[in-house]
């Protein structure tokens, strides 16, 4: 766990840098990895050092948080094993009968959590149209509504949610904004800026950005005594990161801003070149001025739309299944955010009760040659026109 100490320069600079940091022993410009699971007494029994056990203190940890809560301008990060981890403890800080909103279409994963699980320990989830602040208004109950989830933009639509403006409706209530950002990343969204209380990120994605991690992350806007709980559950659960992961994070932490950056750039090129494919019926992607949130994208993400776009085919789940099947460059796999390029019928992940359209393709853009990454997807095309 660090507290961040503002830094002064660019978020490129900050990453690139992972904010200067250097090793206090030997001078290196990497931090050193602690593989340390317990930490040595003083003679009278106490630990002046600070740290006791590797399950909640690891000072491998304390780069990769410290570099977060900076490129976040948040007051605290902390690193957990996965993803779903980070999110999932921000749900077990609440208490029983506590009211949650979430929005009707956020990452499969964590929806199917929420309705599965959270509901049996007591909490009592609404899923919402978060595009719209009338619906959250009308669903937000005062003094009951303790939490109110974002996922921004929303996988696999892409739609984007005004943050600043639930962060508005909540604030009179006293309602926790959590915000999942991982597809946009402290580089493009900073939701603690715009009214937030706490930013997720499944840190296996964007910010490690290698497929080789597993991790997720949360920061906060303020330490207060929500957020003293939020830590406990990570303590007391276990769910940290090794020191080696914890490390490789760090390191791919420090690209993060050419990465997202050319991503971003090419995911715009390729939904502006697809958006008017004869087989293609829509191309879902904020940085599309035809988009319907496309202001609010403007307004709220600096420097990029993000890598992540979304296709629906005329001819239905078949075609699209086939289009995925015959793409060379695209790889057919889960998860987004990395060097190399993926696709995936979401539709067939997630099964029957799916809110995602069985003719869509989800695309996540990588960093190879944006022009060769468009020939292979118009190859594949022609050659599921052709199998049918």
């Amino acid at each position: 766990m660090t507290t961040a100490k503002r830094s002064k320069y660019s978020s490129d600079t900050k990453a690139a840098q992972a904010l200067g940091a250097v090793d206090d022993a030997t001078g290196g410009v990497v931090p050193a990895i602690h593989p340390a699971t317990t930490y040595y007494r003083d003679a009278d029994n106490q630990y002046r050092s600070g740290r006791v056990y590797g399950r909640a203190d690891n000072p491998t940890y304390l780069p990769a948080e410290a570099l977060l809560a900076d490129l976040e301008e948040g007051e605290e990060a902390l690193l957990f094993a996965s993803g779903m981890a980070a999110a999932v403890a921000v749900f077990q800080a609440l208490r029983p009968g506590d009211h949650v909103l979430a929005p009707k279409v956020m990452y499969w994963a964590l929806r199917q959590w929420l309705l599965q699980f959270a509901t049996e320990w007591g909490l009592e989830v609404e899923l919402v149209d978060m595009s719209s602040l009338q619906d959250v208004e009308r669903q937000l109950r005062p003094g009951q509504t303790k939490l109110i989830w974002i996922e921004s933009p929303a996988n696999p639509l892409w739609g984007v949610t005004d943050i600043a403006g639930i962060a508005a409706l909540a604030k009179p209530f006293n309602v926790i904004v959590a915000v999942d950002s991982t597809v946009a990343t402290p580089i493009l969204c900073q939701p603690l800026t715009l009214g937030a209380d706490i930013v997720m990120h499944s840190a296996t994605k964007y910010l490690n950005g290698h497929s080789d991690v597993m991790a997720g992350a949360l920061v906060t806007r303020k330490k207060d005594e929500f957020w003293a709980r939020v830590r406990n559950v990570r303590k007391q659960s276990g769910a940290v990161l090794s020191p080696f992961d914890a490390s490789q994070l760090l390191r791919g932490m420090r690209t993060l801003a050419l990465r997202v950056r050319y991503s971003s750039a090419s995911a715009l090129q390729l939904a502006e070149a697809l958006k008017d494919h004869t087989e293609v019926s829509q191309v879902l992607y904020p940085g599309l001025s035809s988009a319907p949130d496309h202001a609010l994208a403007s307004e709220q993400m600096k420097g990029g739309f993000g890598g992540m776009l979304s296709l629906r085919f005329r001819r239905g789940a078949g075609f699209a299944i086939a289009v995925a099947a015959h793409t060379k460059l695209w790889k057919r796999a889960t998860s987004l955010g990395a060097v190399e390029s993926l696709i995936e019928h979401r539709a067939s992940i997630e099964g029957p009760d799916t809110p995602v359209p069985d003719d869509l393709l989800r695309l996540s853009v990588g960093i190879e040659s944006t022009h060769d990454l468009l020939e292979d997807l118009y190859a594949a095309i022609d050659q599921a026109k052709q199998s049918q």
